[in-house]
């Protein structure tokens, strides 16, 4: 396969960037998306070029490191893949493709394809946990957790925070994924003690990040490698919106007094 690859490089964040064209040649259709940026990397090393900047770890769609828009598709066309699961063969030979990284404020470019995604990490910091005494591991039926709850559970615990709903949504909004973390504890008996108060911590920090707030749009659901649903924001919205007018009238109570 050939492939005509157009690239957004930019040297940094405070840099201007700019679609550099390259030809990819012999592309194997058996190649990993990654593996083939790697070759056209070894390319660029052998001619003295800079290589182009990619996030990556496991390689296995697992750790959420990879991801950037492919011809304005997050993560590419292919439903419920990450990119380094997604393989050239769903592509043809001739075919141009325009790789572009995370457009969000909140995940400033790093370098090229790869953002900064720390916000994700404060806003599991700012509530995404359970504060129990450190141990030994509890037995599995200590705690009986019902199947439905624990489904739910399991299901928005499969987030793995690649940032994918963010670069899809027209207001860069983090609802999804905050919307996952808070689902995963907010279910669990283990995280009822802090359910409300997590939500509300977690959603202000995502606005603090600079995140937008969703309207409902779904394109973060269809872009999710990890197919995870738009309930969990409905999910979080609850939370929330009993947590804030909980404390509102706890406020209002300790002002009559």
């Amino acid at each position: 396969m050939r492939l005509t690859l157009h690239i957004w490089r930019q040297k940094g964040e405070n840099d201007h960037g700019s679609m550099v064209q390259y030809e990819a040649r012999n592309v194997n259709p058996d190649m990993s998306f990654l593996e083939m940026l790697d070759v056209l990397n070894e390319e660029l090393t052998l001619k003295g070029d800079d290589p182009i900047a990619f996030d990556s770890d496991c390689r296995e769609g697992i750790c959420g490191m990879c991801g950037f828009m492919i011809n304005g598709v997050a993560h590419g066309p292919r439903r419920g893949t990450t990119v380094c699961q997604l393989h050239m063969r769903k592509f043809r030979d001739g075919d141009v493709l325009y790789l572009e990284p995370w457009r969000a404020r909140a995940f400033p470019v790093i370098k090229d394809l790869a953002v900064d995604r720390g916000a994700f990490d404060r806003v599991i910091a700012a509530g995404g946990y359970v504060s129990v005494s450190a141990g030994s591991a509890p037995d599995g039926n200590a705690i009986l957790v019902p199947k439905q709850n624990a489904d739910i559970a399991m299901d928005a615990a499969a987030c793995i925070g690649c940032g994918a709903c963010v670069a899809a949504c027209p207001n860069a909004s983090a609802s999804l994924f905050t919307g996952a973390k808070i689902t995963h504890l907010g279910v669990l008996p283990q995280g009822q003690p802090e359910r409300f108060d997590r939500a509300q911590r977690m959603v202000a920090q995502a606005a603090a990040e600079g995140f937008g707030s969703c309207t409902n749009i779904g394109e973060c659901e269809a872009v999710c490698p990890k197919e995870i649903k738009l309930e969990v924001i409905a999910r979080m919205n609850h939370d929330f919106l009993k947590a804030s007018w909980t404390s509102r009238g706890a406020t209002a109570s300790r002002g009559g007094e």
